[in-house]
This record gives C-alpha cells, sequence and structure tokens, in this order.
C-alpha cells in the first residue's frame, strides 16, 4: 500500500498538533508563542493618571518577613502579580527578570504572589529567576488593584499610576526603557 504525500503531510500535521495537547513541546510551544505576541505594555495618559491614595499595604519578603509599601514612597516603583501556574506569568516574568538586571539597583520592583513559598522557589530555581520575590498578604488593603495575574502596575516617584497594564506584557523593551528612563530623570 502506497500512501500519498498529501495524506502523509495530514498525518504529520496531525501528529504536530496533538503534540501540543500532550507532550512538553506543547507548553513550551505556547510560552514561545506568547513571547512572540507580546507587546509592551500601554502607558497610561498625563491626563489620565491616578494617584495612588496610600503607601500603608503589608507585604512579605522572600525571607517570609513582614514589611511595609512605605519604603517605596517617593521612588519609581514597578508591581507585578503573577502566579507560577498562569501559563501567560512566564513569558512576562521572563521579560521581568531582565528588566530586574538592567533597573534592579535604581527601581524598585515587586514582583508579587499570593502562593506559598516552597512551590515559589521550586519555580523561581527551574526558570533561574532572581528578582525579589514578593508576598501577598490576603485580606490586606492594597493601592493597587491585585486582580487575576498577570497585572502589573508602573508607578512614578509621585505615586501617580503611568502604567496599569491588565494582562501579559513584554516588558523588556525600548520603549519600557526609556519610560523608565524619564522617570529615574523626574523629579
Amino acid at each position: 500500500m502506497k500512501i500519498q504525500k498529501k495524506t502523509l503531510f495530514n498525518i504529520l500535521l496531525i501528529l504536530f498538533v496533538l503534540a501540543f495537547f500532550v507532550t512538553p513541546l506543547g507548553y513550551y510551544g505556547k510560552v514561545g508563542l506568547m513571547q512572540l505576541f507580546s507587546f509592551s505594555p500601554d502607558v497610561v495618559e498625563a491626563s489620565q493618571r491616578k494617584r495612588i491614595t496610600s503607601y500603608d499595604w503589608e507585604l512579605k519578603d522572600e525571607n517570609w518577613d513582614f514589611f511595609n509599601f512605605r519604603r517605596s514612597e517617593g521612588k519609581v516603583v514597578l508591581i507585578d502579580f503573577w502566579a507560577s501556574w498562569r501559563l501567560p506569568c512566564l513569558p512576562e516574568l521572563k521579560s521581568l527578570q531582565r528588566l530586574y538586571e538592567a533597573y534592579g539597583d535604581r527601581v524598585d520592583f515587586y514582583l508579587i504572589t499570593d502562593e506559598e513559598r516552597e512551590p515559589v522557589e521550586a519555580f523561581m530555581e527551574e526558570h533561574e529567576f532572581t528578582f525579589p520575590v514578593t508576598y501577598l498578604i490576603l485580606g490586606t488593603e492594597s493601592p493597587v488593584d491585585p486582580s487575576e495575574p498577570p497585572r502589573s502596575y508602573l508607578i512614578d516617584r509621585k505615586g501617580y499610576v503611568v502604567v496599569d497594564q491588565d494582562g501579559m506584557a513584554d516588558w523588556d523593551t525600548d520603549r519600557v526603557r526609556k519610560l523608565l528612563d524619564q522617570l529615574l530623570e523626574a523629579q
């Protein structure tokens, strides 16, 4: 029995599509596609920017110690809510890692999760992330909306929300870097 080229092509195509659902190829393929189709976050127009009402927000650091968000008052702050089990968070965290490596000494990064410490540490090690993890204390008052991750905010020195990103974004772009440079120069 001789298989026609068209039939062979169709079988290979079906196997390739099935691989996206039942093998690790699918997981990494989806992450790759998300990275390919993620774009720089949109900047809130200056006249539409809202100011956070309070910096009084209790959180936990990577050592599970309590601290207050007040320590970032007057600084440029990037807040990102993420979860290791949400697939769109991974490509976003990869771009945030690169941005953290470039700006971590000048911008306060709050990469916040509400997960338990042990699975977060395993996730961080698996993906070789070095940014500091911040843990959300459920039930505490937050100056920004911590709705379903990924959700991100960029706040200027005066407390105005410059970026309010609902969903995944590519944070490691020239556009974001120029914006950060402008915010860091502003007094």
